[in-house]
C-alpha cells in the first residue's frame, strides 16, 4: 500500500514539473471548483422534504392540491425524481409544493398517481363474493352418479 501511495506522489510530481504554472494554478482551481460542486450538490436534499429546506432552492416554486394519503404520492415520486414538500391544510387535504422547473416531472407523477387512485375505486368483485358464487353453483348441479366398474383379473 505504502508503495503504491509514494508511486502516485512521484507521477503527480513529475506531471507538476513538466507544466507551467499557469496550467497548474487553472487545472488546481478546475478540481476545486469541482469538489465545491459535489459538496453543495451533497447538501442539497432531494426527493421529499420540509416546505422551508424546499423554499431555500434556488428558483420559483410551485403548489397544487393534492387530496388523499401522501404516502402514496411519495412512491411514485421517486421514480420521477422530483423535488416536493407537503402542507396540510385540513385532514385529507394538502398542498403539494414544487419547483416551477421540474413542473413536467411533477405532472406526468401526478397523472400516473391519478390513474392508479382511480384504478382503486372501480368496483371489483372480492375474492370471498367469487367464491361463494362458485360454491352456489357446484351445489345447483344436478347429482350425477357414474357407474365404475373395476375390471377383475381372475387367477387361473
Amino acid at each position: 500500500m505504502q508503495e503504491y501511495v509514494e508511486e502516485r506522489t512521484v507521477a503527480v510530481s513529475v506531471k507538476a514539473l513538466r507544466l507551467s504554472g499557469r496550467v497548474l494554478a487553472v487545472a488546481l482551481r478546475k478540481a476545486a471548483a469541482e469538489i465545491k460542486a459535489q459538496h453543495e450538490a451533497g447538501k442539497r436534499p432531494q426527493g421529499r422534504q420540509s416546505v422551508k429546506k424546499l423554499m431555500n432552492h434556488y428558483g420559483t416554486k410551485n403548489a397544487m392540491k393534492l387530496v388523499g394519503a401522501p404516502k402514496d404520492f411519495d412512491r411514485i415520486a421517486k421514480e420521477f425524481h422530483v423535488d416536493y414538500a407537503f402542507h396540510k391544510t385540513s385532514p385529507g387535504h394538502y398542498l403539494l409544493f414544487f419547483k416551477a422547473d421540474q413542473a413536467d416531472a411533477v405532472t406526468a407523477a401526478f397523472s400516473k398517481y391519478s390513474e392508479k387512485v382511480l384504478g382503486r375505486s372501480q368496483e371489483r368483485p372480492s375474492i370471498l363474493g367469487q367464491l361463494r358464487q362458485f360454491v352456489q353453483e357446484i351445489a345447483a348441479r344436478p347429482k350425477v352418479q357414474e357407474r365404475a366398474r373395476e375390471a377383475v383379473k381372475e387367477e387361473r
